[in-house]
C-alpha cells in the first residue's frame, strides 16, 4: 500500500501562465515600491530632511519622528508587539496634521497607504511644522 502511493504522487510544472503571473504580480510589486519610496522621500524633503533619509532603516522612524514631533523614544514603542498599532496610528495622524490634513486623510494613509502617501508627497500639500510638539 505504501509503495503505490508513492508511485500516484504528480510533481506540479509551472505553465506559461503561471509564470506570467508570477513576473506580473512581481513587476506590480516593484512600481509599487518604487513609488512609495519616491513619495517618502518627497514628504521627507518637504519637512526639510534629507529625501535620502527616507531608505534608511530605523533612521528613517527617526526622522519621521523628528518631522512630526515627537520623542525619539517612540522608537522603541514601535517595535512592541500589538502597542506598535497605536503608536503607528498616532504617528498617522500627526504626519497628516503636520501637512496640514484632518483625521480622515491619516486613516487613509493607515488603510489605503499606496494611495494616500504619494498623495501627501506629490500633492499640494505644504509641511506646517510638527503638529505634536503644537500638541
Amino acid at each position: 500500500m505504501y509503495n503505490l502511493m508513492l508511485a500516484q504522487t504528480e510533481t506540479y510544472e509551472p505553465g506559461p501562465a503561471d509564470v506570467a503571473v508570477g513576473i506580473g504580480g512581481t513587476l506590480v510589486y516593484l512600481v509599487l515600491l518604487v513609488v512609495l519610496i519616491a513619495a517618502m522621500w518627497k514628504i521627507f524633503a518637504k519637512a526639510g530632511k534629507p529625501g535620502w533619509a527616507s531608505i534608511v532603516p530605523i533612521y528613517n522612524i527617526i526622522v519621521l519622528l523628528e518631522i512630526v514631533g515627537r520623542p525619539v523614544w517612540w522608537i522603541v514603542m514601535l517595535f512592541i508587539p500589538f502597542v506598535n498599532f497605536v503608536f503607528v496610528f498616532l504617528l498617522a495622524v500627526d504626519l497628516a496634521k503636520s501637512f496640514g490634513k484632518g483625521i480622515g486623510f491619516a486613516l487613509g494613509l493607515i488603510f489605503i497607504s499606496p494611495v494616500f502617501y504619494p498623495i501627501l508627497g506629490f500633492g499640494s500639500a505644504q509641511y506646517q511644522g510638527p503638529a505634536a510638539a503644537t500638541a
